[in-house]
């Protein structure tokens, strides 16, 4: 059934943008994660009249112990829909008539997680690439053929699970929501365990031609570093967590990725990392071609009950006393939605802490 359900989404995309294709370029729509889309072909009058135009099946079901998930925001470039099947493999449509044109068959042996789909690079003098998460692993695949880019990290890959471990973690880390591209960078994070052993949450930008990591922000600071005196002495070597596993958004005008990150693990635990635990349960706002922090908030203080921001930022733009303001929201699990000033992190509503 849930093979099904995914199925089905997939299908719609096919009904979504006939017969003239319009991109749906990235996860949730694009880089502002806003779920937006300009087409008015199909609307409230005309919805039921829809039809099935063509399925397909992508293969990979667990259909025994229904352990398997289709969780995938296919993209849809140029005419050709990228997705990721419930076996984890990645997989390019013609989007009009269905015909598959290529599916990975990747074989390695890392923690297996449910796919949120792929993001799409191209740059002048390239060929095209499907950035692609295979647990723990970062693919970089040709955009026409499906195959691994070979001069991308090694032989077409990256293992994300190197440097962020620390003394007596685990090994888990799986890329389960697709990366942020601004330029020729990528940034990634990671869903890591929720238990005492999770490794370190850190944010990472990697070279999208070399796979070559260019910085990396740390989530729990270390000594000399804004936010560390929010954690006990020694934390940055024993806690994990804090990591960006819901996705980001990326303010391609200003340069700026807004990140939120997850809980500290153990995550209904904090006896053994009193403070208020930056920047765990944070809005991050990152400058992209250095890493560095230009503003943050906050949303738990030593969360201990797993009150992290469940959702990607959504950025749009709204009109404030008669002017235009750029703005970012996000969701929390607290039942709050907060919105700030893009650029300054200033609330545009106030924020009462109690």
């Amino acid at each position: 059934m849930r093979l099904f359900v995914g199925l089905l989404f997939i299908g719609f995309f096919s009904f979504f943008t006939a017969p003239e294709f319009t991109d749906w370029g990235g996860y949730n729509g694009g880089d502002n994660r806003n779920h937006f889309s300009p087409l008015t072909q199909i609307n409230v009058s005309n919805v039921k009249n829809l039809k099935l135009a063509w399925s397909y099946s992508s293969g990979g079901a667990d259909t025994v112990n229904q352990t398997t998930q289709i969780q995938c925001n296919p993209i849809i470039i140029q005419g050709v829909l990228y997705g990721v099947s419930a076996g984890s493999q990645a997989f390019a449509l013609d989007a009009k008539s269905g015909r598959e044109i290529w599916k990975t068959a990747i074989q390695e042996k890392t923690p297996s997680m449910n796919s949120r789909g792929v993001a799409f690079y191209s740059s002048l003098g390239q060929r095209s690439k499907i950035f692609f998460g295979y647990g723990s692993y970062l693919f970089a695949l040709d955009a026409k053929t499906g195959k691994p880019v070979e001069t991308f990290g090694e032989k077409g890959k990256i293992n994300l699970l190197e440097g962020i471990r620390r003394p007596g973690s685990d090994d888990y880390t799986v890329l389960n929501t697709p990366i942020s591209i601004y330029k020729n960078t990528l940034i990634v994070g990671t869903r890591v365990s929720e238990s005492a052993p999770a490794l370190l949450g850190d944010i990472r930008a990697f070279d999208a031609k070399t796979g070559r990591l260019i910085w990396t922000f740390h989530t729990i600071p270390k000594p000399g570093e804004y936010g560390y005196k929010t954690w006990e002495k020694n934390n940055y070597k024993s806690v994990g967590g804090a990591n960006n596993w819901m996705g980001m958004a990326v303010d391609s005008k200003r340069g700026i990725v807004f990140v939120p990150t997850g809980s500290a693990a153990f995550d209904f635990y904090g006896g053994n990392r009193k403070g208020d635990n930056l920047f765990a349960n944070c809005l991050l706002a990152l400058d992209i071609r250095t890493g560095k922090r230009l503003w943050h908030f906050q949303t738990v203080h030593h969360d201990i009950w797993d009150r992290d921001i469940p959702a990607p930022p959504n950025l749009f733009t709204i009109t404030q006393n008669g002017k235009k303001r750029d703005v970012v929201s996000i969701l929390s699990k607290l039942g709050f939605m907060f919105v700030f000033d893009r650029v300054t992190g200033k609330p545009i509503f106030p924020i009462e802490e109690r």
